[in-house]
């Protein structure tokens, strides 16, 4: 008897001037262990400039290119997901993920295991390795009502002197990540752990930017490992070094995605480090689009990504889609692959912050029961309220220049989705009369906060 020929997988990588990432990723999959004859790999290009058309299809025959004709977002990735007749199993690997040899066959044996997997999701950790660098500072109240305690700004990173403020993490102690006239930066909070890229030797050598626009403060930078260097940021930005000798390790980017019950979505795992607290396959509400394997009849029934997206929530949209569809989501940690986290659109870029926002309200709009998408809109309304109160009126009341750019994007995000408030409600209807699965159900599937 003839053995039977594995399954054939078509993967799809997008690309927008991604060049020599994309590249390096569509290099990762040709060499994955699975039978190049029963392995379809296609490149979508979204109008790039970067040349790497030209060169796939002088060096990487192999690949089958699509040309979107224009910039569509990462739903252009709907290209790659039609016309599926033949393939058994098609799946998303973004151009800045890189995966490992082994990544493709634990995907596959999940979906062929059991036939109630829609969409299978791997374990995504952070393609550096990291060190972490303690930070610990004194506190002030800024006032006008706020009750936070601030310390310093952190605004850049430099590892043996190149740019990777875009790939540090900034963890316990800081606060979230926020827009400055001259860039994203975070507020430090007493003592603050700052994760770095490793590099390659044993002590990895950092330089981070700091300001303290409440005046000179002393700072105290440490690796963890006995090495400590006390620094003084004043009111002008200024560069900082230290050594870290500390043991690098891997961080987790995605182990499946969540949805809270306050209707914000989340990778679930994010920046925890991999200790082994995920090694066991489990069911989740959503996938990640950066590393997914879908049969052809999930997307048949829950749809292909909603164009008027173009980036951020469509995959959490596409998910809850599926969820109600009846399909399931599994986590396959067997499966593994590096990301390049934020590498086209950085956190807290005016891009980012629209599409995050905006999409969130619109997600819901179209799948979530009423009252969590309606309280969740006003809610939003009534946060960019507080943030005008903050930082406009308060400035003003102190005689200060209003810091303007998180109401801009807000009120920005919110007239975005008051113009397409009308076509998400009429979407709503039609996937609400399509859905199999009760509110009941997905909401206790939603994880608290």
């Amino acid at each position: 008897m003839a053995p039977v020929p594995a399954p054939r997988v078509r993967l799809v990588v997008l690309n927008y001037n991604g060049g020599d990432m994309t590249f390096r990723c569509l290099e990762h999959l040709a060499a994955l262990d699975w039978p190049a004859d029963r392995l379809e790999l296609v490149l979508v290009d979204n109008a790039s400039t970067d040349g790497l058309v030209e060169r796939v299809r002088r060096e990487r025959p192999e690949v089958r290119v699509i040309e979107s004709g224009g910039n569509l977002g990462f739903p252009a990735n709907n290209l790659g997901l039609r016309d599926l007749d033949g393939v058994d199993y098609v799946g998303l690997v973004n151009n800045d993920a890189f995966p490992e040899p082994g990544w493709l066959e634990p995907l596959v044996a999940t979906l062929e295991g059991d036939a109630s997997v829609g969409a299978a999701t791997s374990k995504i950790v952070f393609e550096p390795r990291f060190r972490s660098l303690s930070l610990a500072a004194p506190v002030f109240r800024p006032g006008a009502g706020d009750p936070r305690e601030l310390g310093v700004q952190l605004l850049g990173v430099r590892v043996a002197g190149e740019d990777r403020w875009s790939s540090a993490q900034a963890v316990g102690g800081f606060h979230p990540l926020e827009a400055g006239p001259d860039g994203p930066f975070h507020w430090s909070s007493a003592t603050g752990e700052l994760r770095v890229p490793a590099g390659d030797g044993e002590v990895t050598e950092v330089e981070v930017e700091l300001r303290s626009p409440q005046g000179p403060v002393a700072v105290t930078l440490g690796d963890g490992a006995g090495s400590e260097v006390e620094v003084t940021a004043g009111p002008e930005r200024s560069w900082h070094r230290v050594s870290l000798r500390g043991q690098p390790f891997d961080v987790i980017n995605n182990v499946g995605s969540v949805v809270f019950t306050d209707g914000h979505g989340a990778d679930r795992g994010y920046l925890e480090p991999d200790e082994g607290q995920y090694e066991e396959p489990c069911d989740v509400f959503a996938w990640c689009g950066a590393s997914v394997l879908f049969r052809p009849e999930y997307l048949a029934a829950a749809g292909l990504f909603e164009e008027r997206f173009f980036l951020y929530y469509e995959d959490t949209d596409l998910s809850w889609r599926g969820r109600a569809a009846g399909w399931q989501h599994r986590y396959v940690p067997a499966s593994r692959i590096r990301h390049v986290h934020a590498a086209t659109s950085v956190e807290g870029s005016d891009v980012f912050a629209f599409h995050v926002e905006r999409n969130r309200l619109l997600m819901l709009t179209r799948n979530a029961p009423a009252r969590l998408a309606l309280r969740q809109v006003l809610l939003h309304l009534r946060a960019t309220a507080s943030y005008a109160r903050r930082d406009v009126l308060g400035a003003l009341l102190r005689r200060q220049r209003p810091a303007t750019v998180t109401v801009r994007r807000r009120l920005r995000a919110e007239l975005g989705y008051l113009r397409l408030l009308p076509w998400a409600l009429q979407s709503r209807r039609r996937i609400r009369a399509a859905q199999v699965v009760p509110d009941a159900v997905l909401l206790q599937e939603l994880t608290p906060r």
